[in-house]
């Protein structure tokens, strides 16, 4: 049974095939594409129609191998969104959640509707462009957009639509939002209410495993192709990741590794506790109407930022030789908190980590060795932080930490992570989305019972690295440091 996974990242986009025979999973990859923002004078877009034309060329590619997909689904980002118009048209790029047009908003909701109240209603954490503050900016700006439109959906909700015709919305997807009560089960309309944005925007929310259409009768005559059924899958690629997670333990910690990180554990009920709301912790729907206990750590975002720096400085280096210069880099020189809001948006990523060292009494790091191994040694750090939260409000302690994502190819980041946490990291699938995103379509398809079947199935299918924690001294000592300079409790 061959089926087709399209992983959409914040920085590139991939097809791949997937196929189950045996009890096994083949996966190759059909078609890879970037997927960079574009700048059009202050603002930060997406090139959506660019996309929905690459998830056109793995079809087309899908049918000169002579495959023709059983099933097709789309995974990507959280929180952005497009929005249509009476006549079913897109209205306008959406925008890219690190464009500034939220600054300063989520303040401004909170002023209006306390923190606790939201919490309490959504159980997701507090980020500045949150779906929730972006519709707040719109609705400050009086945009004529959000004026117009009469659907909002997020961005694979949005490019299924192009290609079915149907507006539904996916739970794990929605519930990123800031917008969608776990409670009620449905989108919270009182908070909308208080923030002025209508209810008649959000489509009805659909579980992952749900069939959702198929291919529009236009776009199979455009591709030569038949009606192919497209299923939501856990839409928040992160949902997928951990789908993917071969875990053979029901309670386990798992940390997605790309451009952004995310460490938590799987759960079946939200944690809307005041410890929660107070680590800042989140609660995003899973497969399964599972919830993904976790938070979001800023992940490699700040070396891919330094990269394109360079680059754009004709000083060029692949991600492997950066990662060789951090190792031969003196240890522990200096350490940032990569949540800092100063990291955010993109742009001048070098002189800012050199000024929060600076700012936090540290010496700054010169060469680039320096400052990616700040960076990675940072993360490895964060992540215990994390892990360690993740332990109190789950109330259980986890023998290791799953690995899954692009990120695990970083081997020194992974062997970092288990010295940090001082327990073993198990790190793979790589392409742990897309293998979510296939396991969920074969669950649909009843090929699996479970989701631990599925699982089980995963981990016989692809290799798992096991990294043992080293110098536990010196990282213990290391640690002690960066929460003093980070100033975290």
């Amino acid at each position: 049974m061959t089926i087709l996974a399209y992983d959409l990242g914040a920085s590139s986009g991939r097809a791949l095939l997937g196929r189950l025979t045996d009890r096994r999973i083949e996966v190759e990859e059909l078609h890879r594409f970037g997927n960079d923002p574009v700048q059009v004078a202050s603002r930060l877009q997406w090139d959506i129609l660019r996309l929905y034309h690459e998830i056109k060329q793995g079809l087309l590619k899908a049918k000169h191998r002579g495959v023709t997909p059983t099933s097709l689904a789309i995974d990507s980002w959280a929180v952005d969104f497009g929005l249509i118009g009476r006549h079913g048209e897109l209205l306008g790029n959406p925008y890219h959640y690190r464009d500034p047009h939220t600054d300063g908003v989520m303040e401004e909701v909170l002023g209006r509707v306390p923190r606790d109240d939201i919490f309490a209603r959504t159980g997701i954490q507090f980020l500045p462009f949150n779906t929730i503050y972006q519709l707040a900016a719109l609705t400050k700006a009086d945009h004529p957009l959000l004026a117009s439109a009469e659907r909002l959906l997020m961005i694979p909700d949005l490019l299924r639509y192009f290609l079915t015709g149907e507006q539904l919305s996916e739970f794990s997807n929605a519930t990123t939002t800031q917008l969608y009560n776990p409670t009620t089960g449905d989108w919270d309309r009182t908070l909308l209410e208080q923030l002025d944005v209508p209810s008649s925007l959000f489509a009805r929310v659909i579980n992952p495993g749900t069939h959702a259409g198929q291919l529009l009768p236009s776009v199979s005559a455009e591709l030569g192709i038949g009606r192919i059924p497209v299923i939501a899958v856990a839409e928040h690629d992160t949902g997928s990741a951990v789908a993917a997670v071969p875990a053979l333990e029901r309670s386990f910690a798992y940390l997605s590794c790309g451009t952004w990180s995310l460490m938590g554990t799987e759960i079946e009920q939200p944690v809307l506790t005041e410890q929660a709301l107070r680590y800042n912790f989140t609660n995003e729907g899973g497969v399964g109407r599972t919830y993904r206990l976790l938070k979001n750590i800023m992940g490699l975002w700040l070396v891919q930022e330094l990269k394109r720096e360079w680059d754009r400085q004709g000083v060029v280096y692949t991600f492997s030789e950066l990662v060789q210069l951090a190792d031969q880099a003196r240890p522990f020189g200096a350490f940032i908190d990569p949540d800092d809001p100063s990291f955010l948006h993109a742009g001048d990523m070098l002189p800012r980590i050199r000024h929060y060292c600076v700012q936090t009494g540290q010496k700054a790091p010169e060469e680039p060795g320096e400052v990616v191994r700040c960076i990675l040694e940072s993360l490895a750090l964060k992540y215990r932080y994390v892990f360690e939260l993740t332990e109190q409000l789950a109330g259980h302690r986890f023998g290791g930490l799953h690995m899954v994502g692009g990120g695990i190819q970083n081997q020194l980041l992974c062997q970092w992570t288990a010295n940090a946490i001082g327990k073993p990291v198990w790190a793979g699938p790589a392409e742990g989305s897309a293998i979510g995103n296939l396991a969920v379509q074969w669950l649909a398809a009843g090929e699996f019972r479970d989701i631990r079947e599925a699982r089980s199935v995963i981990r016989d299918s692809f290799p798992i690295d096991v990294y043992e924690p080293q110098q536990q001294d010196a990282w213990e000592d290391a640690y002690g440091t960066f929460k003093r300079v980070c100033r975290l409790g």
